[in-house]
């Protein structure tokens, strides 16, 4: 679980921002929408060999 402790004095916005840049860091926001429906496995591969042709 990711967290990110709010200092004494801070805004929220910018803790919040801290927390989006973590959480994009680590590729939890990206998994999590991956995550969301059912993708079969030649579906997948289908997507990863694209994502590697555009590299």
């Amino acid at each position: 679980m990711t967290e990110v402790k709010i200092k004494k004095g801070e805004p929220v916005d910018r803790a919040l921002r801290r927390l989006k840049k973590k959480l994009d860091k680590e590729g939890t926001l990206k998994e999590l929408r991956n995550r969301r429906h059912y993708e079969k496995p030649s579906e997948e591969k289908r997507r990863l060999a694209k994502s590697s042709r555009r590299r």
